[in-house]
C-alpha cells in the first residue's frame, strides 16, 4: 500500500470509529452512524490503487452500492492468443501495384489521346 492509500485508509477508518461510537450513544445522533458506515465504505472505494486498477481494467467497475469489493483468487481471463503473421500480402507491395498500375494507365491514356487530336 503507497502512502495515498494509506491517507485514504486512515480517514475510513477514523469515520468507521466515528460511525460506530455515534451508533452506541443513541438518541439521533444513531441516525447518522449508517450514512457515516456507508461513506467509509465509499471512501475506502477512493483509493489511488484501486482507481489506477479499474481504469486498467483489473478491479469491477460495476458494483451495487453497498458491495463489498471480492478480490478474485487469480487471474480471470486465459492467455492472449499469439498474433498471427503472414496474413496477406505486404502494405507497401499493395501500394507499389497500385503505383505501377496508376502510371501504366496514366501513359494509355496520353498515348491514345495523341492518336486522335483535336485540332
Amino acid at each position: 500500500m503507497n502512502r495515498a492509500d494509506q491517507i485514504v485508509e486512515r480517514g475510513a477508518a477514523r469515520l468507521q470509529e466515528l460511525a460506530e461510537k455515534v451508533a452506541a450513544e443513541g438518541g439521533i445522533k444513531a441516525k447518522l452512524a449508517e450514512p457515516l458506515a456507508e461513506d467509509a465504505a465509499f471512501l475506502r472505494k477512493l483509493k489511488p490503487s484501486l482507481m489506477a486498477a479499474r481504469a486498467r481494467g483489473e478491479a469491477p467497475t460495476d458494483q451495487t452500492p453497498g458491495a463489498d469489493t471480492i478480490v478474485p483468487s487469480g487471474p480471470q481471463l486465459g492467455r492472449r492468443p499469439e498474433p498471427v503473421n503472414g496474413r496477406g500480402p505486404s502494405p507497401f507491395l499493395i501500394v507499389g501495384a497500385a503505383l505501377a498500375v496508376g502510371i501504366v494507365l496514366a501513359k494509355l491514356i496520353d498515348w491514345r489521346g495523341h492518336a486522335h487530336p483535336r485540332d
